[in-house]
């Protein structure tokens, strides 16, 4: 038998051959030709190669990281499709053994065997089912009081994922955005109730804001719209996105009320393949309890000779994330995933503490409630400097690191800055590293003469933000 050395030799002499030099990389057309699976592999992974290393992707949240015994069984079960349950019925237990787990870690109340949850392909497609199950209640509401239903909307701050306005735009809701400020950098409970009326679907809180990692109050938000409901006589409910913080809260801050505790939050959704330590793409999602879940999003099918009942807006889908999930779940137990999560959580502090102490940077916020924080220009050292983030990021990128740099969202979108996700194998050393690296590129930056591309970009566009400030403000004075 050859070993695995032998092996590499051989695609590497198949690809030198005539076969895998001359033949491109099809991009439009199916090729009109087989080829040798040695040359195939080695076409793709080429093509891969020079991407950064996902170890030190620290944009991503998603897991980058499995032990030897997790990918294994992930990898076993690549052939395996989640929804043939006659087929694979010890899998659409382990489904449920999921769900359970996640809802306890949620303090579920609900008193039944098998809690009310569902999988999605990660926390975007949870969110769409949290989304519409508040959606679909609200109108079976409406409609029982014989009251219009045609204008739904949902409140939630402008540091929403992407996902929200998806949702939005597919089920045509209206999206009530609440903007972030200086000062208030999360979700204002109090402001929050002036967005509310009787079309309001729900509520949004989000904990592990993807712009900032900060967390929402969920608990003075449940407080606010426990005594406004009982006001107006509605009953709006919080859905909480915890696609990040979900796996952090239940094991690092539990005494933190954010969860089903709380009375207003009826529906919870998490990414597996996140603080879920999973491989993507994996999401979750668990309601309250049953009746918080409108029987019309539970489909049922005679598929492959079983009645199938199920709670998605994907049918097929991989079974290897269930898997991964549960394994992690035995393998690491509560003290292991504890462990996990306070040492990126540590990390990220470390990182957080040392960026603060460079001359040039200014962190977004004191606190690091999540594996992850911003930080951007001192707006002394911004105003001169002939670099931004943006070169900060390509010189980074140039040592195989990817930490991003963008703007926050709107009304807060003059700040530009970069964030850091701290996930499982991310080591001390490595953060050293990173740290020499960002302080290496800032002494080239700081040597530049003349501005770069992205300077000049953003002196533009501050030149044409103060023309339309100054005029308006010249028409007002008019008037």
């Amino acid at each position: 038998m050859e070993d695995n050395n032998s092996k590499k030799v051989n695609m590497q002499q198949n690809h030198s051959t005539s076969e895998g030099v001359l033949k491109p990389s099809p991009i439009e057309f199916i090729p009109e030709d087989s080829t040798s699976p040695e040359v195939a592999f080695q076409m793709v992974k080429d093509e891969t190669f020079a991407q950064t290393q996902p170890r030190l992707n620290l944009a991503t949240f998603v897991t980058t990281y499995m032990d030897e015994y997790a990918t294994r069984l992930m990898n076993d079960a690549i052939d395996i499709n989640y929804i043939d349950e006659t087929e694979y019925p010890r899998i659409a237990v382990m489904n449920g053994k999921c769900i359970n787990i996640i809802a306890n870690l949620w303090n579920s109340p609900e008193n039944r065997t098998w809690k009310t949850g569902a999988l999605g392909i990660g926390s975007s497609e949870a969110c769409m089912l949290g989304g519409v199950a508040a959606w679909l209640r609200w109108r079976k509401k409406r409609k029982a009081e014989g009251k219009p239903f045609d204008t739904p909307n949902f409140v939630i701050s402008s540091g929403f994922q992407v996902v929200w306005e998806k949702f939005s735009q597919l089920w045509q809701i209206e999206m009530r955005q609440i903007p972030l400020t200086d000062k208030q950098k999360t979700l204002d409970p109090q402001e929050t109730l002036k967005y509310c009326d009787e079309n309001t679907i729900c509520v949004v809180a989000i904990e592990g804001v993807t712009w900032t990692g900060l967390n929402d109050d969920v608990e003075a938000l449940d407080k606010e719209l426990d005594a406004f409901n009982a006001k107006t006589g509605y009953d709006i409910s919080i859905h909480v996105d915890a696609a990040s913080g979900g796996f952090i809260l239940p094991f690092l801050n539990p005494e933190i009320k954010w969860d089903f505790r709380l009375k207003w939050v009826y529906s919870i959704n998490a990414s597996g393949h996140k603080y879920g330590l999973v491989y993507p793409g994996l999401g979750w999602i668990v309601w309250k309890d049953k009746s918080y879940l409108p029987d019309e999003m539970s489909f049922s099918v005679n598929y492959l000779g079983a009645e199938i009942t199920q709670v998605g807006l994907n049918f097929s889908r991989p079974a290897a994330q269930v898997l991964g999930q549960y394994y992690q779940f035995i393998r690491l137990g509560f003290k292991g995933y504890k462990e996990v999560q306070h040492n990126s959580m540590e990390i990220a502090r470390y990182l957080h503490q040392e960026i603060g102490k460079i001359d040039s940077f200014e962190n977004y916020s004191d606190d690091v409630v999540n594996p992850l924080f911003i930080w951007y220009l001192k707006p002394e050292f911004d105003n001169k400097a002939n670099w931004t983030l943006y070169d900060l990021q390509d010189k980074l990128s140039q040592n195989g690191w990817m930490v991003p740099a963008y703007t926050l969202p709107a009304n807060i979108q003059h700040y530009v800055v970069m964030r850091i996700v701290v996930r499982q194998g991310f080591t001390r050393d490595m953060a050293d590293m990173l740290l020499g690296d960002i302080k290496t590129a800032l002494n080239a930056l700081n040597q530049l003469t003349y501005p770069t591309p992205s300077r000049i970009a953003i002196q533009k566009e501050t030149k044409v933000e103060s023309r339309i400030f100054n005029h308006a403000s010249y028409n007002s004075t008019k008037k």
